[in-house]
């Protein structure tokens, strides 16, 4: 039996662990409290003063910026972040949780667990490359694609809070996210080593695939010349952006068929994915598209640009992708923000149909604005009425102005707080009351019904005679019909267009 290990940490506490590595990274050897709650990393080199005051601000005076703050406790679940610091024997050390039960593999990889995955954690790294998806994981564990919308959104928001305490995580790649596309879920990890402009440098310059073209081009400069370009929230949105296109597209933006060195390997990737990084669905320039010749059945048909294009993501991400790859992959300062991202995803999640097909592995896709719309993903069309809400609010009584946003209906489709009043924002700060549904669609004798649960202004404004919808009444939708869902500030105005597919 290995021994138990009892230390204190700088600010006082308790915390024994058990003397057996569970776990070794580039960085740190990791440790299990005796009953698993915690762990406990040590350093493996030395570190300086600088090191150590650092780890003690981000157990400290960041976290509690974080977690104490109104809405702190959803952070407990979208960052693995430590708790406390200590020295043990010499050596730099941490405390944080462990990870939530559900991003460990409860199966195995497939062959009769071949890679022996399971009760490992889920690196992001399983579920963000097709030839990986397809060979190994079981397929109980790649969830659908509105779970992988939904751990993009989730993945976003954390970005969004780090920086707006002032923070960058400075090495965001799959190997420091977990994600639970079966649940919906992502937390960020590796946290130890943030970084604080102009107070705390980067440890670290990124994982590759993930690092900015303006990281991987001034690679060769001293770490202290002016012209080195070094990890910041600037680093930590373009990791995003590559993030989000691989989780929804399961291939990489700038990995495409273009050779800028065919005798040199590392200065051909060096150009690749720094000062000559292209995006591999650039709208004018195809010279790194995808070259399908080479690629594995696996692949398929991810790789093929063609048959799945970015564009499938619907408008508001399609803007985002061309924004980051496009404008700002070699222009910093025009990349989205984490906060960009998260409302497009929150607008994109309202634009998901459910695929008509039971067999279809993705399960759902954004609607594309056409009259015969279809499953990108297995072809499958859809058939029957489909109604479409246009979302306007009011700035002042009686005038609307369009949201430019949408909510697809669908059988059971939710309407939320969010949905009938522009001043609620569906993020951390809902409280409890703006969580509940205000009301449902359903699909009954072959017309579209909203049912009002707790809408106490619905009411149908199509014609001058304006007929109110009491809590427990239903209202049939038709096309170039408007219903108001709330009056006073932010309230929502919905019109309804209806495609006969």
């Amino acid at each position: 039996m290995a021994k138990v290990v009892k230390c204190k940490t700088f600010d006082g506490q308790d915390i024994e662990f058990v003397d057996e590595i569970i776990g070794s990274g580039a960085m740190k050897d990791i440790y299990f409290s005796p009953d698993k709650s915690y762990v406990v990393g040590f350093y493996k080199s030395t570190q300086d003063f600088q090191a150590k005051e650092r780890l003690q601000m981000i157990t400290g005076k960041y976290r509690e910026s974080i977690f104490t703050q109104v809405g702190g406790d959803y952070w407990m679940n979208l960052f693995c972040w430590p708790t406390a610091a200590l020295e043990h024997n010499g050596k730099l050390g941490l405390v944080a949780p462990t990870y939530a039960k559900h991003f460990f593999f409860e199966h195995g990889s497939k062959n009769n667990d071949m890679l022996q995955i399971k009760g490992k954690e889920k690196e992001g790294k399983w579920f963000a490359a097709s030839n990986l998806r397809n060979r190994y994981v079981d397929q109980r564990e790649l969830g659908d694609w509105l779970n992988h919308l939904k751990a993009c959104l989730l993945l976003s928001r954390a970005i969004r809070r780090m920086h707006s305490a002032g923070l960058a995580h400075s090495d965001l790649s799959y190997k420091n996210v977990l994600i639970d596309p079966s649940k919906g879920m992502a937390c960020v990890i590796d946290v130890d080593g943030l970084v604080v402009p102009g107070k705390y440098p980067p440890d670290v310059v990124g994982t590759p695939d993930f690092i900015a073209p303006e990281v991987v081009k001034t690679l060769h400069l001293a770490k202290d010349d002016p012209n080195r370009s070094l990890p910041k929230r600037e680093t930590d949105v373009h990791a995003l952006a590559v993030l989000i296109y691989m989780y929804l597209l399961y291939r990489h933006p700038l990995r495409g068929g273009k050779v800028h060195d065919q005798q040199d390997e590392l200065r051909d990737e060096s150009l690749t994915m720094g000062e000559r990084a292209l995006f591999v669905e650039h709208p004018t320039d195809k010279s790194n598209l995808i070259k399908l010749k080479g690629v594995k059945p696996t692949e398929l048909p991810w790789a093929d640009t063609n048959k799945i294009p970015f564009t499938i993501t619907g408008p508001y991400l399609k803007n985002l992708f061309l924004k980051a790859f496009v404008d700002g992959l070699h222009e910093p300062s025009l990349r989205p923000s984490a906060n960009d991202w998260e409302t497009a995803l929150v607008k994109t999640v309202d634009l998901i149909q459910p695929c008509h097909n039971p067999s279809c592995d993705q399960k759902w896709y954004v609607f594309d604005n056409s009259k015969t719309p279809k499953c990108p993903f297995c072809g499958t069309p859809f058939k029957g009425k489909l109604p479409i809400l246009n979302l306007y609010s009011s700035r002042k009584e009686g005038s609307f102005r369009p949201d430019n946003h949408r909510l697809m209906v669908f059988t059971n489709q939710s309407l939320f707080t969010w949905h009938t009043n522009n001043l609620v924002v569906p993020n951390e700060k809902l409280t409890d009351d703006q969580k509940k549904r205000m009301g449902y669609f359903v699909f009954h004798n072959d017309q579209w019904w909203l049912v009002n649960e707790r809408l106490t202004d619905l009411m149908d404004v199509t014609n001058e005679l304006k007929v109110p919808v009491p809590i427990g009444g239903k209202l049939e939708l038709k096309d170039g019909q408007k219903i108001l869902f709330a009056k006073g500030d932010g309230g929502r105005l919905a019109v309804v267009q209806m495609v006969d597919a």
